[in-house]
């Protein structure tokens, strides 16, 4: 499936709390514009924030905003990019936070992720307190063609 500019972010009905999740995903081969306007898009995890979908090859932009990017949070530990146009994979498990039985948190949500086979995020805390959500994918304008995407529940610790 391919983001339609304009069209409105897709998000799953179904919820998610821990979880594995596999995503391939290509930005156009034609490249056309620079920085974030190259392939921008987006995995939204569920319940968090965005691991950042972008054609990162030779594109210089801001490091916390690279394909593989806890957006705005952590860059990727490298750019594992493929060229434009070419099918790329995340791989990543999605720990939700936990909580004593007062409610407070006692461990935040967690993420590593595999991009292309390379560890580029590992076990990094996350800042929302929310124990579940939908897996949306991002309409940033820019045309990103998604397949394969398949999600496994985790149990809780």
């Amino acid at each position: 499936m391919e983001v339609v500019p304009h069209s409105g972010s897709v998000a799953t009905k179904e919820r998610f709390g821990s979880c594995e999740i596999h995503i391939e995903w290509a930005t156009p081969a034609v490249v056309s514009g620079k920085g974030q306007g190259r392939g921008n898009s987006g995995v939204f995890l569920p319940g968090h924030q965005e691991l950042r979908v972008l054609d990162s090859y030779d594109n210089d932009t801001c490091p916390d905003g690279q394909a593989g990017a806890i957006y705005g949070m952590y860059p990727p530990l490298v750019n594992a990019c493929r060229n434009p146009g070419e099918w790329q994979s995340y791989h990543f498990t999605l720990r939700q936070p936990r909580f004593d039985p007062q409610g407070r948190m006692i461990e935040p949500a967690r993420v590593s992720v595999i991009h292309n086979g390379i560890l580029i995020q590992d076990n990094v805390p996350l800042r929302s307190e929310a124990t579940e959500g939908p897996l949306i994918l991002q309409d940033h304008k820019n045309p990103v063609r998604y397949r394969n995407i398949w999600i496994r529940r985790l149990a809780e610790p």
